[in-house]
C-alpha cells in the first residue's frame, strides 16, 4: 500500500509543468556549462530538480536505476506511482540517479553501440553544489567555453573520447539542472 509521501510531490499542472521542465532539461543539454531552475516536483530523498527530471524524463517504458543512497522505498513507491518507471540494475538503466560516488563504477553503464550510440544511459547526478565555475567546457552549443563545477575530470574525459559512444549527464541541485552531454570536451580548471 503506497505511502501519503508517496502520492504527493508530483506536478500539480501536469502538462503545463512538464513542457516547462523539458524545455529546460533540452536547453541545458545543448548549452552545457548553463545552469536552469526547475520547479514543481518533490520525491522523497531528492532535489526538487531531480524530482522534475524524473517526472519529465521517466516512464513506465524507461528502465531507472536508483543508486544506493538514492534507493529507499519511499522514492521506490514515488516512483511506482508517478512513473511507473521499472527499476533495474545499473547494466540495464536507460536513466541512473544517485549521488557521483553512489553511481561509480561508472563502467557498468550502457554507453550504446557503433549502430545505436542513443542506446547509452543518461545519469542523473546529485551534487551539494553547481556553479559556473570549475571545469573548462567546449564544444557542441558552446560559442567560446563555459565553466561548471564537476565532480571531477578524469570520468567525463574518458566519456568524451568514446564519442559518438558514451553517456550523457543531468547535474542536480536544489532546484538548478545542468547537463553535459558526451560531445563536451572537459579539461580541469
Amino acid at each position: 500500500m503506497p505511502t501519503t509521501e508517496a502520492l504527493t510531490g508530483g506536478f500539480s499542472d501536469a502538462p503545463v509543468q512538464a513542457a516547462r521542465a523539458f524545455r529546460a532539461a533540452l536547453e541545458v543539454m545543448a548549452r552545457p556549462g548553463h545552469i536552469a531552475p526547475v520547479t514543481g516536483a518533490q520525491a522523497p530523498g531528492l532535489s526538487g530538480a531531480a524530482s522534475v527530471l524524473l517526472l519529465t524524463l521517466c516512464d513506465r517504458e524507461t528502465p531507472l536505476h536508483l543508486a544506493q543512497g538514492s534507493d529507499s522505498a519511499a522514492l521506490r513507491d514515488w516512483v511506482a506511482f508517478h512513473l511507473g518507471a521499472p527499476l533495474v540494475p545499473a547494466e540495464e538503466a536507460m536513466f541512473a540517479l544517485g549521488s557521483w560516488a553512489a553511481l561509480a563504477p561508472l563502467e557498468r553503464f550502457r554507453i550504446g553501440t557503433a549502430e545505436y550510440p542513443d542506446r547509452a544511459v543518461t545519469l542523473i547526478v546529485e551534487m551539494d553544489r553547481l556553479a559556473p565555475d570549475g571545469a573548462r567546457l567546449t564544444g557542441p552549443g558552446i560559442a567560446t567555453e563555459a565553466r561548471l563545477s564537476l565532480p571531477e575530470t578524469a570520468a567525463f574525459q574518458r566519456n568524451n573520447a568514446l564519442f559518438p559512444l558514451g553517456w550523457d549527464a543531468f547535474f542536480t541541485c536544489g532546484d538548478d539542472i545542468a547537463a553535459l552531454p558526451r560531445s563536451t570536451k572537459v579539461e580541469a580548471a
